[in-house]
């Protein structure tokens, strides 16, 4: 069974830098595009940036450009977000996700992912 292992998540403070990363369990998935999302408590899940397996293009949502990075390293089959200058409105449980659709369509809005990890909890204090 395919599947995806988020790690890195833990309690920082304002201000803190945090990188997490999913590992996905099959070489399958290294054509994949990979994303990550959030979901904190009362909220819907919230698109976070994707990248495209193939070329490495980006994509993110308006909001976290400059202080939030995704990146992949091919070798080890994993995908990474590295968020720097942390608030406490970040806490949430983070999500990465995979599905075969090109970076293009897997970016359109309510687009739906196939393939998730169990999440980790970010938590920042203030």
């Amino acid at each position: 069974q395919v599947q995806l292992v988020e790690s890195g998540g833990g309690l920082v403070q304002a201000g803190d830098s945090l990188r997490l990363s999913c590992a996905a369990s099959e070489r399958a998935f290294s054509g994949y595009t990979k994303a990550w999302f959030r979901q904190a408590p009362g909220k819907p899940r919230e698109f976070l940036a994707a990248i495209s397996w193939t070329d490495g293009n980006t994509y993110y949502t308006d909001s976290l450009k400059g202080r939030f990075a995704i990146s992949r390293d091919n070798a080890k089959n994993t995908v990474y977000l590295q968020m720097n200058s942390l608030k406490p409105e970040d806490t949430a449980v983070y999500y990465c996700a995979a599905d075969q659709s090109p970076l293009t369509i897997a970016t359109r809005p309510r687009y739906e992912f196939r393939y998730w990890g169990q999440g980790t909890q970010v938590t920042v204090s203030s």
